[in-house]
């Protein structure tokens, strides 16, 4: 069986351990919520309910998915808990398994969910017809290392003005590495980097970083480029936060428990999101805006949520406030996953750059 032909396993968070389903057999599949399709997940959700959560819901009633063997949600905030429920009623031909997350990345936290992980592996195993060894996870988490290696330096390039097509080329590749196969990106990759070599002039564009939740349409970045900016650089769940290296140890213990905290460790050390905090520094997510925005050079920021996105809007006042304290000028920008709200909000953006410049 080829890359290709693998089964896909749907998934709809940056919490989803790719590695482990890689392991076990299938490939993962983001279920994105870039499309058009009729509003129909109104008929069984709130209306103030998470944009992301409710195109994806329209996406599978309209059919236009792949054939899937299973969907892996996790429980990182109420909006995808709904989700899985309306999912049960919308596709009840679907298997399906929900993951508890912590909401921080204490030594508890990261070995509760280690056991989560390995009753994913469980349930893997299941649906697979074989168990899932630990030599398999962690070649799985070798082949997702290289991924983000290629990925990042993709990324580099873009920074320096090779990677022709901008900020949305690369959201185009993030959402590619997100839905097809590992072996098949890095070697997709490996061409892509040995064909650039000339930069392109830069020196008009306005750097800007830009940070939210879910941004996956490229051609939202297209938009805010067109606008005068140049993104230096982002923190979307629907890019780079999705692909962070697991830097597996060469002399990673073969036991399954230890792989499994392991990878556990991985995803909670990650770069969070605004719904996993750091008891310590609960207010950190504001000072990680700031550094990032200045280690890229920004001249300002964007910042872009979904709407009713509780964890993101609460965390705004703080990050604004830092922001203003570094002397970042900050546009805060509110959508529902359409590229039509992103270019109802084209004046603000266009006047925010000539700000910058």
């Amino acid at each position: 069986m080829t890359e290709n032909d693998r089964p896909r396993i749907g998934f709809a968070c940056a919490y989803t351990p790719l590695a482990l389903i890689h392991a076990a057999g299938f490939m993962p599949y983001r279920i994105l919520p870039t499309g058009d399709w009729p509003d129909q997940a109104g008929q069984m959700l709130h209306d103030n309910l998470c944009p992301h959560v409710k195109r994806i819901l329209d996406r599978a009633m309209a059919d236009d998915l792949p054939d899937l063997a299973g969907m892996v949600f996790v429980n990182s905030c109420d909006a995808m808990r709904r989700m899985m429920d309306a999912w049960k009623k919308i596709r009840p031909q679907d298997r399906t398994l929900m993951i508890d997350l912590p909401a921080t990345a204490e030594p508890l936290s990261v070995s509760f969910l280690a056991g989560e992980f390995r009753r994913l592996a469980e349930v893997l195993s299941q649906w697979a017809g074989y168990d899932i060894s630990a030599d398999r996870i962690k070649n799985s988490m070798e082949q997702y290392d290289l991924l983000v290696s290629r990925l990042r330096d993709l990324h580099h390039m873009h920074q320096r003005g090779m990677l022709s097509g901008g900020s949305g080329r690369m959201q185009a590749l993030y959402n590619a590495a997100a839905t097809q196969p590992v072996e098949t990106m890095v070697a997709d990759l490996d061409r892509l980097i040995s064909e650039l070599t000339a930069a392109q002039s830069m020196d008009a564009a306005v750097p800007v970083f830009m940070f939210g939740n879910i941004l996956p349409d490229s051609a939202a970045f297209e938009l805010i480029e067109s606008c005068g900016a140049r993104v230096a650089g982002d923190d979307f769940c629907t890019g780079a936060r999705l692909f962070d290296a697991c830097e597996t140890p060469a002399a990673i213990k073969k036991e399954a428990e230890d792989v499994s905290h392991d990878l556990a460790r991985h995803v909670l050390t990650r770069p969070p999101c605004a719904r996993t905090f750091d008891p310590a520094a609960p207010l950190r997510i504001a000072g990680d805006v700031v550094d990032r925005a200045l280690a890229c050079g920004a001249k300002g920021v964007i910042g872009h949520t979904v709407k009713f996105c509780d964890p993101y809007l609460a965390r705004v006042p703080v990050v604004r406030e830092a922001l203003t304290a570094a002397g970042l000028p900050f546009l805060m920008l509110e959508g529902d996953c359409t590229l039509r709200s992103m270019e109802q909000q084209r004046t603000r953006i266009e006047a925010f750059i000539e700000m910058l410049g």
